[in-house]
């Protein structure tokens, strides 16, 4: 593996008090100068994982000023949803991710330094959330999408959660397994909308208020493909070791096969890909998708990873 010092993510930040959230702490990111300077860049769109937020310098904020570094020049938005760092961090858990990624495409489009195309990277849960902008909020368009550790098929378990108090997890765990797809659940709780039952399938395309509408499950928004097919590139990074999404094939845009939770399948062997319903296999014949793996669990990788794999596509 590439030297160099691993990003330890801290997922999960603290949320209000009533929360009763202890979490650790992460190390702090060592990050040396680049050295790679291109002639001219697009601007770079970051979104932040669960339990994070735009700003955290543990994070977001590392990711930031290594791009900055690395691409010398470069305008870097770090995505904040919601008035505040603490507002942010919350809606990651509670807002309606249909409103987060309106307020995004608001945010994009009222930004100056994007009107002539950026490119957009994803962590965590932001993978999907920004692919959701690509394919609704074509203005300013979107060039490349880099997916880090994102659930582009959602998830069907919560393993491990991050951080060293489990409470906001052991929660979620208990709200997804006694109703996930209740109204109530769906509407407040963002990781509910991504909930995939591989079980209940009828019952995921019915009432998943995110995930069925942007994999194109109730029907075929020709709009949505049109979008997504206009990007350069799409990467995404699977985490080999990763412990906290599952099944981690959802990095991939992979999933369990339909009607059962043991085995799984690959983009190239499911539905969404056989129909071309994102147009995502039309996508894979031209070259357009990318798959990278990183050793590692969820989120950790190293600069000198980073900036072989994932750098290229941000010039």
């Amino acid at each position: 593996s590439a030297p160099g010092t691993p990003f330890h993510w801290p997922l999960m930040m603290p949320l209000s008090a009533w929360l009763l959230l202890l979490v650790g702490a992460a190390p702090l990111v060592s990050v040396s100068v680049g050295s790679r300077a291109p002639n001219a860049s697009l601007p770079l769109v970051l979104w932040h994982g669960m339990g994070d937020s735009c700003c955290n310098p543990l994070s977001m904020g590392s990711i930031k000023k290594m791009v900055e570094e690395d691409v010398p020049g470069i305008y870097v938005l770090s995505l904040m949803i919601g008035k505040s760092v603490v507002q942010d961090t919350e809606n990651g858990f509670f807002m309606d991710v249909n409103e987060q990624v309106s307020f995004a495409c608001n945010q994009l489009s009222k930004d100056p330094e994007l009107q002539s195309g950026y490119n957009a990277m994803g962590f965590s849960q932001g993978g999907q959330f920004l692919r959701a902008v690509a394919q609704r909020c074509p203005s300013p368009p979107m060039r490349n999408l880099i997916s880090v550790g994102g659930q582009q098929q959602g998830v069907y378990g919560l393993p491990r959660c991050p951080g060293e108090s489990s409470h906001i997890c052991d929660w979620i765990r208990k709200m997804l397994n006694s109703g996930a797809y209740s109204d109530f659940v769906q509407k407040h709780l963002v990781q509910a909308q991504y909930w995939h039952d591989p079980l209940n399938g009828d019952l995921y395309k019915e009432k998943s208020l995110f995930l069925a509408d942007i994999n194109q499950e109730r029907g075929i928004n020709e709009t949505y493909k049109k979008n997504l097919m206009s990007l350069n590139k799409f990467v995404m990074v699977k985490f080999l070791q990763d412990s906290v999404v599952d099944p981690v094939d959802t990095e991939w845009f992979g999933f369990l096969k339909p009607g059962q939770a043991e085995e799984t399948e690959t983009l190239q062997d499911s539905v969404i890909y056989k129909e071309d319903r994102l147009g995502l296999a039309e996508m894979d014949k031209a070259g357009k998708l990318v798959f990278l793996a990183t050793e590692g669990d969820h989120l950790q990788f190293t600069r000198a990873w980073f900036d072989e794999n994932l750098l290229p596509y941000l010039h």
